[in-house]
């Protein structure tokens, strides 16, 4: 009999949530905005130390409100993390401007400053300078935002933060999320807290936000009748929604530190075995470490990605690989790319040697245990073959 299936980042539920689906329902609030609404964005604001949050419909729409604050327009250019997912791209195609792809760096895995610097150089020289810059803090870790910062800032262009994966993650004591003009959160059905899809939209700037919900209400503007002077969008959150949210926010911490316990005990069992490197967590930092990442060099391990990833599909484990950087996706084959150096380009390194374990939160110690098993019984399986193939060829 196949054991059960042992998911990627499944949801995990506090059980507090009926209270508040119960509340919206018994109060007829089950459309887009309410009481949970407001108290969602207020308790998120909180949390991290932002002045003001607007809940929306998905990160993706958080970020795309960014960028229409920041007036991105057909034409303009924005600078965005290559490793990460797509949606932290699309909004820039949303506006009809065009996405330049900056690389990793090996510290965080996350946008280089290195390459950053060169691409505001580049742009300088050709007479242009980007509208915005996006910054992915990937897997839970937070990037280098004191380096990234002082370049943008020396430019005098904004940033935008995407911290879709890293909502409890903290760099140099502040939350991730509140570095740049604008963070963003993802709530996501396998992000580290859920409302089985939604996001957040985070600022300082209240005036600003104040504008977000009037384009995420689809801008209709102060008159008794329908009357819209601008174009908007149907972005906010439902009531019922923003209900689960406020649940998971109060076991925010705890869902941290389980995915943090989950690393360390991976990184105990594994990080020993050859070829093993995990994604590490820069100083100064505390990364919620929403997923485990790690990278296997198949010359010292003797096993690729794509075996482990068998080895555990056969063993009912879902595993994937790292991020396909967004310069080496086909829709943007077209876009620029600054690498970390000449020589060295890490994203696309990581992505072809990466791959994230299994992290959620409601892992049982005995699910872990399979997929630590499965992994070390590969690999010392095949450094085994070696081992003989070696003697025999001796």
């Amino acid at each position: 009999m196949r054991e059960n299936q042992i998911f990627l980042s499944p949801p995990h539920l506090s059980g507090n949530e009926s209270k508040y689906i119960n509340e919206a329902l018994e109060s007829n609030w089950v459309a887009p905005l309410g009481p949970n609404v407001d108290a969602f964005e207020r308790e998120i604001a909180d949390f991290i130390g932002a002045k003001e949050a607007v809940a929306v419909s998905s990160g993706t729409a958080a970020i795309h409100l960014a960028l229409c604050l920041l007036d991105v327009k057909k034409g303009d250019k924005v600078f965005c993390s290559s490793l990460t997912f797509i949606a932290s791209a699309n909004p820039i195609i949303y506006q009809g401007a065009e996405p330049v792809f900056i690389d990793s760096e090996p510290e965080t895995w996350n946008m280089s400053p290195s390459a950053l610097k060169k691409a505001f150089q580049n742009a300088v020289y050709e007479g242009w300078l980007p509208k915005a810059v996006i910054v992915v803090n990937l897997y839970g870790q937070s990037a280098k935002m004191s380096e990234i910062l002082s370049i943008c800032n020396q430019y005098g262009i904004p940033v935008i933060e995407d911290a879709a994966e890293s909502l409890g993650a903290t760099y140099k004591g502040k939350a991730s999320g509140t570095f740049g003009k604008f963070g963003v959160y993802s709530f996501n059905g396998n992000k580290i807290i859920t409302t089985s899809g939604g996001g957040m939209l985070v600022s300082d700037d209240i005036e600003a936000l104040k504008k977000a919900r009037f384009l995420a209400t689809q801008a209709r503007d102060p008159a008794p009748h329908y009357q819209h002077s601008t174009l908007g969008f149907n972005y906010r959150m439902s009531n019922i929604l923003a209900g689960i949210g406020r649940a998971q926010l109060e076991v925010l911490n705890q869902r941290v530190d389980a995915r943090r316990a989950n690393f360390k005990r991976y990184f105990q069992e594994l990080a020993h075995l050859p070829g093993i490197y995990f994604m590490p967590e820069l100083k100064d930092t505390f990364s919620n470490r929403w997923l485990t990442a790690l990278t296997i060099d198949e010359r010292k391990a003797g096993v690729s990605v794509k075996e482990v990833l068998d080895k555990l599909s056969e063993n009912n484990i879902e595993a994937r690989p790292v991020w396909k950087p967004l310069h080496l996706q086909p829709i943007f084959e077209k876009a620029k790319y600054y690498s970390h150096t000449d020589d060295d380009n890490v994203s696309k390194h990581l992505f072809e040697r990466g791959i994230c374990l299994p992290s959620g939160s409601n892992m049982t110690e005995g699910d872990q245990t399979r997929v630590i098993n499965s992994i070390k019984e590969l690999i010392n399986q095949r450094l085994s073959e070696r081992e003989v193939f070696q003697a025999q060829n001796f």
